[in-house]
């Protein structure tokens, strides 16, 4: 079943050009990885679908995101909201300078999502079991978030991301900072939430495109040059310039 769906969209940063005409359509309860050269447009994408890329002085989006069929650049659009809908993991995990169950907590406390002290202490034990890390801390959730592994960090962040019932999580490169272990645990760890979450991560690793997603975009040069299934795309892609980069021979 669709997610989001998007129809010719264009970004512009200032006079240049970063994404071309891109149409895609993202599937609810599935992964689906966008690969590509680094300055190909992939992360730019990626904040396109929480409007991340408002931020940027001089940045002009035409064309449709739609969200459950909602387009989330009409006018009106509440974007504070948006970002609950769809929340972001970012490549160095970033956890505030707090506690970890005030790092969980945060989201929830802001937008006014629990109704008493238990039922927060319930949202973040929800989160930091969604997150495959209540484990290893819920003898500690006083303890400084800083002082985790980088690996727990980065969990712990999805926790935060998830407290707050997002229906999509945007990931731009959320491995690139772990060690192998570390990135396992975090891979294992979406395939359990794509249950139920649209997932859509950003990788420069191939191999964990292949592994983990079912859907594949390969970007290059702003342009969105092949998209489809995960086995076929690596399969038996359609396009030349995708196998040549895959192989590489290309980028």
């Amino acid at each position: 079943m669709s997610k989001i769906q998007v129809n010719q969209l264009n970004v512009y940063y200032g006079d240049f050009h970063a994404l071309k005409d891109i149409s895609m359509t993202i599937a609810d309860q599935q992964i689906t990885a966008l690969i590509g050269p680094s300055g190909c447009g992939k992360s730019t994408f990626l904040r396109c679908l929480n409007r991340m890329n408002d931020t940027i002085h001089g940045t002009r989006v035409t064309g449709q995101a739609l969200l459950d069929g909602e387009d989330i650049y009409a006018p009106g659009v509440n974007v504070v909201d948006l970002r609950r809908r769809v929340g972001m993991v970012f490549q160095r995990p970033n956890p505030f300078p707090q506690s970890i169950f005030d790092n969980v907590a945060f989201g929830p406390r802001v937008l006014d999502l629990h109704t008493g002290k238990a039922d927060l202490e319930r949202i973040v034990e929800e989160s930091l079991r969604g997150a495959a890390l209540w484990d290893e801390v819920k003898g500690s959730l006083k303890q400084d978030a800083l002082s985790l592994s980088l690996g727990q960090q980065q969990r712990l962040c999805i926790a935060r991301a998830i407290a707050v019932h997002p229906e999509v999580i945007l990931m731009d490169e959320p491995c690139s900072a772990l060690d192998p272990i570390a990135t396992l645990e975090v891979e294992e760890l979406m395939q359990r939430l794509k249950q139920d979450y649209c997932i859509v991560i950003v990788t420069h690793n191939m191999q964990q495109a292949a592994r983990v997603s079912d859907w594949t975009g390969f970007f290059w040069l702003g342009k969105l040059v092949e998209f489809g299934e995960t086995e076929t795309v690596f399969t038996r892609p359609g396009e030349t310039l995708t196998e040549d980069y895959i192989t590489g021979r290309a980028g």
